[in-house]
């Protein structure tokens, strides 16, 4: 069995699918946010020197994975750790060397790379314009402009996978998505314009 098939049966088994989906979406959504909210500030900033701009968002992309991954990994061993204890307890039964021990020490550490990663990854994707930009590859739009599209696209594509998820229109949760997004933009024009 791969690791991706094992990985798969572990969050079978602790019935932690859904979990691992939310972090993704939620912390996905928390990145594409929060690098539209660093563009925008830049966009209404001074001229900003191209390689200050993808620093910050790099340090601020780092950031919200490594937060992800942390926070997730001591709440959910936490959490994991009562699940198997209460278990344990009903069946009267020591389960660490079982298929429930090795879930209740693996789970927290998938669903930790996957609150990490979504943040992180969707961040990089988004500012990969100002990457393309610094290395010198010609962009036919400014880079500041192609990353807030790429965050909109982004943001309502999380959307449109809830809406699928929630078997509701994908359409109307992808655009109460970009309506939070706009309504970010709004905030940051309101008390930093």
């Amino acid at each position: 069995m791969n690791l991706l098939d094992e990985s798969h049966e572990l969050l079978h088994l602790a019935r932690a699918h859904g979990i691992a989906r939310r972090y993704f979406v939620v912390n996905g959504f928390d990145g594409a946010l929060t690098m539209l909210g660093l563009i925008i500030g830049f966009l209404l900033s001074s001229a900003t020197p191209l390689s200050l701009m993808l620093n910050a968002c790099l340090g601020a992309a780092i950031a919200l994975g490594m937060s992800g991954i942390s926070s997730a990994y001591i709440s959910e061993v936490a959490e994991r750790k009562l699940a198997l204890s209460k278990l344990e307890e009903s069946m009267i039964k020591d389960l660490q060397d079982s298929v429930h021990g090795r879930a209740a020490r693996w789970v927290p550490f998938i669903i930790a790379v996957v609150n990490g990663a979504a943040p992180l990854f969707v961040s990089l994707f988004i500012i990969s314009p100002l990457w393309l930009a610094n290395a010198g590859v010609f962009l036919f739009v400014q880079p500041l402009y192609l990353a807030v599209i790429l965050a909109f696209l982004l943001i309502f594509m999380l959307g449109v996978f809830l809406g699928r998820i929630a078997d509701i229109s994908w359409m109307h949760s992808g655009i109460q998505t970009v309506v939070v997004a706009l309504t970010t933009i709004a905030l940051i024009y309101i008390f930093a314009g």
